[in-house]
């Protein structure tokens, strides 16, 4: 039966008083598992959010999966058959996209340091490659001659303006990330003449956003200005990225971001887009949205200690293993992620801190939270960790052992 966990929590359900996640039980996951901590992504919340998509999306928007949120091999190959194709950001991505079912043509890289190897296997693997610079552009050129094999390029565009409310600012103002909208024009000349198969625009103004309108305007804005840059264009704009910045709630006092809205206004500004580049493909890209909720991080409890009136659970993991939860990824103001006793989701609450084994003070993975009484040997279970958890820790740091991963 479903409980609420948390005020946003409602994808997982409760059975005798454990959480639910892929089918098993908090306990028998980590029994599956041999040890704590681990992370654990539920391929039904996965699939779940690919539906909400499609179902307030215009069909004809085609969705892509950025696969920086969550590269783990499995959780690719899963959504293989869900998306319509991959966003990459490193070499090590490809390799694990380039390993699925999904045809080359369907994945792009991104990124604004790309090595000269990573742009030669873009060019051999047939990936389009969403151009940064300039300078760039020069070095696909020398690695393409040195192949002998035409690239696929985009110009990934530094909009002249950002998306609002954005937990994560990637475009407006000076940004490394892609080519300023006024320096367009110039390089798309500088296309023409060369011998490449242009793909079309990339343009991502933001991240992590639970605001419809800023969204809606942000959309709006990245259409008018695809327009204006595909006169430019030296030959058809067969490809628009417009990004993703669909955010999922973390706090006390967030709320699931509604697609209707959104997906209402791309029904009315479509047809406009359509006048001026017949036949695009307008490409969403999402990571976050579509992976992190799935994900939980689960850690065990070594010790249940009082100092000076204060309870802490010490727990077998931390900041290493999950540096968004202790708040140093990107928090200005340390804010506790939702959190639950995963073998005892209710019961008489207590306030408890849970810290790591790590010799920092910065190794906190909730602060001061009202939980059901835990003691060791219990199970500590952080929510929202399907997204920039494991990827985006230091694993190696104080040399402890690295959390394992499973998709169930």
């Amino acid at each position: 039966m479903k409980k609420p966990i948390h005020t946003v929590m409602n994808q997982f359900s409760v059975q005798d008083n454990s959480l639910i996640v892929g089918g098993m039980s908090i306990k028998d996951l980590a029994i599956k598992m041999g040890r704590t901590p681990f992370y654990a992504y539920d391929k039904q919340v996965i699939a779940q959010k690919v539906e909400t998509f499609k179902k307030f999306i215009p069909s004809r928007i085609k969705l892509h999966y950025a696969i920086k949120a969550n590269p783990m091999p499995d959780v690719v190959q899963f959504l293989s058959g869900l998306v319509d194709g991959f966003d990459l950001a490193s070499l090590g991505e490809m390799n694990v996209a380039l390993d699925t079912s999904m045809p080359s043509e369907k994945i792009s890289f991104a990124g604004p340091g790309k090595r000269q190897e990573e742009l030669n296997a873009s060019i051999m693997a047939g990936v389009t490659i969403n151009i940064e610079s300039s300078h760039e552009l020069t070095r696909i050129i020398a690695g393409a001659e040195t192949i002998g094999k035409k690239p696929r390029v985009a110009i990934r565009v530094n909009p002249d303006f950002e998306l609002k409310s954005s937990g994560m600012k990637m475009g407006g103002g000076p940004k490394q990330f892609g080519i300023d909208t006024e320096i367009v024009p110039e390089v798309l000349k500088d296309i023409g003449k060369l011998d490449v198969e242009f793909m079309g625009f990339h343009i991502f103004s933001g991240s992590q956003n639970l605001s419809a309108e800023a969204i809606i305007e942000a959309h709006n804005k990245t259409l008018d200005l695809a327009v204006r840059l595909s006169e430019h264009a030296p030959s058809v704009v067969k490809k628009l990225n417009i990004g993703g910045g669909f955010g999922i709630p973390y706090f006390p006092g967030e709320s699931h971001l509604d697609l209707a809205p959104i997906g209402k206004n791309l029904e009315t500004i479509l047809p406009k887009l359509d006048e001026s580049i017949p036949g695009v493909d307008v490409i969403i890209e999402l990571g976050r949205y579509l992976v992190g909720e799935s994900g939980v991080y689960v850690c065990q409890i070594i010790e249940k200690k009082i100092s000076r009136g204060e309870t802490f659970l010490i727990v077998d993991g931390g900041l290493h293993h999950h540096l968004a939860a202790s708040g140093n990824f990107g928090q200005v103001i340390r804010k506790n992620y939702p959190v639950a006793i995963g073998n005892k989701i209710q019961g008489k609450n207590e306030t408890v801190s849970i810290v790591g084994p790590l010799c920092t003070p910065l190794d906190i993975l909730g602060s001061k939270m009202d939980l059901p009484k835990a003691e060791a040997g219990d199970f500590v279970v952080i929510f929202q960790s399907g997204a920039y958890g494991y990827t985006a820790s230091p694993h190696a740091f104080l040399s402890h052992p690295p959390p394992l991963q499973i998709l169930v």
